[in-house]
């Protein structure tokens, strides 16, 4: 499920990042975003971009290229 298309209602896990865009990786850090964190996609935008997930208890709004960024697995239910 490394590559997963975000569509409402997904649940995963963030098992990591991709290389190369550190600036990119640090920001998601940042808002909570590391790895082994659950989150769920809440929202899409008609153009795909951008997405709101839930994750830690809050309502986070991501670019598309953002959330290209994560690498996800499915989450254990």
């Amino acid at each position: 499920m490394d590559s997963i298309l975000p569509t409402t209602g997904t649940t995963a896990r963030v098992k990591g990042y991709v290389r190369g865009d550190r600036a990119g990786r640090e920001r998601l850090l940042t808002m909570g975003l590391t790895p082994g964190t659950e989150l769920t996609v809440t929202r899409v935008a008609p153009m795909g971009d951008p997405i709101e997930i839930h994750v830690r208890g809050f309502a986070l709004s991501l670019r598309k290229d953002e959330f290209a960024l994560l690498t996800l697995e499915a989450a254990d239910q």
